[in-house]
């Protein structure tokens, strides 16, 4: 059984720093939403590892991310609260022992590397980065059939790691002297290493951002289209956080793709404001993509108009009350 001590710390961290998946996650219901709070806590204690690593030798690095690797996997005991539950949570549902190891050899890749020469080699380590991470989200909602949400969890996975490298290219390079652009797609454009780190906003770099900006939303799209796979508690939350990281776009565009004199950040009205929109619209058509194209930021590329709520039939009474409704129990929750 997961402790109540691991529930509460893996809460305190995921509110401190994963701000805007907090923010969903409030949304989950609570046989989802304790158990989030410790796979986010679990993530984000081992990412800390090589993130917060100024002046920690590699070697002591590496032999951190092993000790929390045999601790998440009960190979030896710990006093670690999050480490503990994670375990529990991990032989509840059924884990796979291989997505933890995949994910920390993911954490492990970011001791050693921080350049990518091609999308492929980029979306290798993401398989442990993100699409890991999205296969154990999906174990913890236990879909009916999770042969066919686990592709799609590990499309949505990687875009929200992508939109992350997207908004965080300054920060990256200062902080961490990582590049997560693939150097094909800088190469493509003209963009020198120098460049970036001169934070130049180059016409090139413009282009290259736009590139990857497509390439994410194509993610997106893929990702949505499999919420309807998930149970139905789900879905909801799931498909606000999609909006909620693809929302980092178009900060990003209407910024001119200048992600580099400073760090794109989504003010919380907004995500509110979002929320509500979400919201109102899953209330009168409870298809996930559906909602995502008249929601989110992300173009719709089948070329076909979407007419938006109302359009050819008209709601039902008293529909008006029940969406202002919905909206405002949902921002209850958040607060």
């Amino acid at each position: 059984m997961v402790s109540d001590d691991g529930v509460t710390r893996g809460k305190a961290i995921q509110r401190r720093t994963g701000k805007t998946f907090y923010l969903a996650t409030r949304l989950l219901p609570e046989r989802v939403r304790e158990s989030t709070y410790v796979l986010y806590a679990f993530f984000r204690v081992a990412d800390e590892v090589v993130d917060d690593a100024d002046g920690v030798p590699p070697a002591e690095q590496r032999a951190e991310l092993e000790r929390l690797r045999a601790a998440a996997l009960g190979e030896e005991p710990t006093d670690d609260s999050v480490l503990a539950a994670f375990d529990d949570l991990r032989e509840t549902h059924d884990i796979p022992e291989s997505d933890v190891n995949t994910f920390v050899d993911a954490m492990l890749t970011d001791v050693r590397k921080d350049r990518y020469e091609t999308f492929a080699e980029l979306r290798a380590y993401m398989d442990g980065s993100a699409a890991a991470v999205g296969r154990m989200m999906t174990a913890v909602m236990e879909p009916d059939d999770p042969e066919r949400a686990l592709p799609h969890a590990t499309a949505l996975g990687e875009a929200f790691q992508l939109s992350n490298f997207l908004r965080d290219v300054r920060e990256d390079i200062v902080e961490r002297d990582r590049i997560y652009l693939p150097r094909e797609t800088l190469d493509e454009y003209g963009v020198s290493e120098a460049d970036l780190r001169n934070f130049e906003v180059t016409d090139g770099f413009r282009r290259a951002m736009e590139r990857e900006l497509r390439r994410t939303e194509a993610l997106y799209r893929e990702g949505v289209a499999g919420i309807e796979t998930l149970p139905a508690d789900c879905q909801f939350p799931v498909l606000v956080a999609a909006v909620l990281y693809a929302d980092h776009h178009r900060l990003i565009r209407a910024r001119d793709y200048d992600v580099l004199s400073a760090t794109p950040q989504l003010g919380t009205a907004r995500k509110l404001a979002l929320v509500a929109r979400t919201r109102w619209h899953w209330l009168w058509n409870r298809d996930p993509a559906t909602v995502f194209r008249r929601v989110s930021c992300v173009p719709d590329v089948s070329g076909d108009p979407d007419p938006g709520p109302g359009h050819g039939h008209e709601p039902a009474r008293g529909i008006g009350r029940r969406l202002l409704r919905g909206a405002v129990d949902s921002l209850r929750r958040l607060t």
